[in-house]
């Protein structure tokens, strides 16, 4: 609370600075704060270990500059206003700058004013407007990259969603802070200007007003209001010339770990050569005639003995290090090896030809469809991707590339780089000039073509997209296959705990008491291996806890579970028409199925030989051929569903498997035949 009512107050005490004669007593406090704030700020800079430490240094730069105008507009009234009386016109402050600092000479006042002028106006504001002007113009061009090189490390990653959040608040902080250093800075050099204005004015306005107001002799006028304009401005110009040094350092810090004292330390003397010879220079210089030797001797003899001393320790440190080399270098070993046990969940390898789809500074795109990929799985599905890491490989050809799972692949293809796949859905009414090739998530006829022939493919009822949108797919349905052997037990460990936030009831009574966490994996894995999404984990883990205590065969809690799920099931096999076209086994095979199941140690199987499996595949693969429907779904009952989608899931992958509990009663069928009949 009090430090939101100290800026309203600060302009405030400006305002009435500017506005109401103030007495000497409370400008002397006033001027003393100046001076005061001014060497705060400026130790503040020199202990910044990074500029957006002191972001709020441009508003600070803002304020201070108005703080010292609105003190030359008091100090002024008070000069001109008292001035015949003495030099304790303006108060003791400014009577002892013009005085004592410059010993009531103002010949000599006037000189070293301006020469603290000069060092301020032409060597330091003009160089550290300079470096803020390059500063803003290269943060700003490197804003884009540093943005992408984020996304980059959030898709492979290397960094998770809140950290990248952080990441890019920092980018943007740091983009604002330098553009608006580029102009604050601008005020300290403006200010210089105004401080040779204001003497000049005060000097002429006082003596005018000696002279012809007061009747003050000539010589007693120019002296009394000269020496107290000079003191004003001394008072001024030196808090103003520590601000521009704050603010140049504030602009030049780069970001670090250590202080600008540690580092230039470190930096400075961290080889004694330099110093050695800096030693032999300086005692050099000593033995010129004319030149004073104990100044010179004993600065080489400083020099000397640091430079002694730096060769010592670093000696100290060598020996240090050869004596912990080889504990320290087994530590390094046994944490090398065992780096490399680590393998990637999802990877995929490129061939170095298809190295510009995935470089964001080549213009690939790739990396951010992946985060589009993990986003777009974890709605539809209810699973958290773990980060793909993209690597090239040299082993492979140049346009292909492999998806692994956990070091081991489990898909490929090729691509053109440079082309686009033009992709035949099955209604393309003629041939395309261009490359044949086959589609590889769908296994659909394609076509790589150049980019002049885009607009024809379409017109021609061609599919076209680019390489990177290829990959993408065929990551993205890898990933929906496979989505089940990605869900481990800290994955459901971590799905647990996240439904425990908002139904902490629910999961103290599912685990462990009820099931433990493998009993809940496996039943999870069911449901992922039929593209089943578990993003309804509240009913899932209901449903559990309502059949866990009856039955911990997790092939009846996923029947059960299905049957809970029944409305997000049937939802994605609708077509068009909001109905669920299926088609059924014939009576006599779904006979010689049930007949088939048998009962061993490890659970319920169809035992099927070699000739009744082959007529199975064949019954289904007809029907299958015969229905034009964007899906394949077959209705048996509840019993034999499981065991045999487990049974045919290889050959037929696209054909789904439902049971009468995977239908919820408002849902139309359409039979579109029986199998085997």
């Amino acid at each position: 609370m009090k430090s939101q009512i100290a800026m309203p107050i600060a302009i405030v005490v400006i305002l009435i600075a500017v506005i109401i004669p103030l007495p000497t007593v409370i400008l002397d406090v006033l001027i003393s704060s100046n001076i005061a704030l001014s060497v705060v700020i400026l130790l503040a800079a020199v202990y910044l270990l990074n500029p957006l430490q002191f972001s709020s240094f441009p508003s600070i730069l803002l304020m201070s500059t108005l703080f010292r105008l609105s003190l030359n507009i008091a100090s002024t009234r008070l000069i001109l206003l008292n001035g015949s009386r003495g030099m304790s016109a303006a108060g003791e402050v400014i009577r002892a700058f013009g005085q004592f600092v410059v010993g009531g000479n103002y010949a000599v006042g006037i000189v070293i004013f301006l020469v603290l002028i000069v060092i301020q106006y032409v060597v330091i504001n003009h160089g550290a407007v300079r470096i803020s002007e390059v500063t803003a113009r290269f943060t700003l061009d490197a804003l884009p990259g540093k943005q992408l090189a984020v996304d980059a490390d959030l898709n492979a990653g290397i960094i998770d969603q809140q950290e990248a959040r952080e990441r890019r608040a920092e980018i943007g902080r740091e983009a604002e802070f330098h553009g608006a250093m580029d102009g604050a800075i601008r005020f300290t050099q403006r200010d210089a200007v105004a401080s040779i204005l204001i003497t000049l004015i005060n000097i002429i306005g006082g003596l005018f007003i000696g002279v012809f107001q007061f009747g003050m002799p000539v010589a007693s006028a120019l002296t009394t209001f000269t020496v107290l304009t000079i003191g004003d401005g001394l008072v001024t110009a030196i808090p103003s010339l520590l601000i521009s040094i704050a603010g140049g350092l504030v602009t030049t810090r780069a970001a670090s770990d250590l202080s600008l004292g540690q580092e230039v330390s470190m930096q400075l003397f961290s080889n004694p050569k330099p110093v050695y010879f800096g030693a032999g220079i300086v005692a050099g210089l000593g033995l010129i005639p004319g030149f004073p030797k104990f100044s010179f001797f004993f600065l080489a003899a400083t020099l000397g003995f640091i430079a002694f001393t730096l060769a010592k320790a670093a000696t100290q440190r060598e020996a240090a290090s050869t004596t912990d080399v080889t504990p320290k270098s087994a530590a390094d070993m046994s944490e090398r090896a065992t780096s490399f046990l680590k393998i990637d969940t999802l990877a995929i390898e490129i061939g170095y030809g298809l190295i510009s789809i995935v470089d964001v500074q080549q213009g690939g795109e790739f990396l951010n469809r992946i985060r589009s990929i993990r986003k777009q799985v974890a709605q539809d599905l209810g699973l958290i991707v773990p980060p793909v890491n993209v690597t090239d490989n040299l082993k492979l050809a140049p346009r292909q590339y492999s998806i692994l799972l956990k070091g081991v692949g489990i898909a490929r293809g090729e691509l053109m780089a440079d082309k686009f796949l033009a992709i035949n859905p099955g209604n393309a009414t003629e041939t395309i000039p261009g490359t044949p090739t086959t589609e590889p998530t769908f296994g659909l006829p394609a076509f790589w073509i150049t980019k002049d022939n885009r607009e024809r493919a379409r017109m021609l009822n061609y599919t076209v997209v680019d390489p990177a949108t290829v990959l993408a797919t065929h990551l993205a349905e890898t990933i929906r296959s496979h989505a089940y052997e990605l869900l481990g037990r800290q994955e459901v460990k971590a799905l647990i705990d996240y439904v425990a936030e908002t139904h902490p009831k629910l999961v103290e009574e599912l685990v462990p008491k009820t099931l433990s966490v493998g009993d809940i994996q496996k039943v999870l894995q069911n449901l992922l291996r039929e593209k089943v999404s578990i993003r309804d984990l509240v009913t899932i883990f209901e449903t559990l806890a309502d059949y866990g205590a009856l039955t911990k065969d997790h092939i009846t809690l996923t029947e059960m579970t299905r049957a809970a799920l029944n409305r997000s099931i049937s939802k994605a096999l609708l077509n068009d028409q909001n109905e669920l076209p299926i088609f059924t086994l014939s009576p006599q095979w779904e006979e010689r199925l049930n007949q088939a199941m048998v009962s061993g140690e490890s659970g319920t199987y169809l035992a099927l030989d070699a000739k009744t499996f082959e007529g199975l595949v064949k019954v289904l693969t007809e029907v299958c051929q015969k229905t034009m429907a964007a899906h394949w779904t077959l209705l048996c009952s509840s019993g034999l569903r499981f065991h045999l989608r487990k049974l045919i899931e290889r050959f037929l992958p696209q054909l789904a498997v439902i049971s009468p509990n995977d239908i919820p009663p408002n849902v139309q069928i359409v039979s579109l035949g029986v199998a085997g009949q």
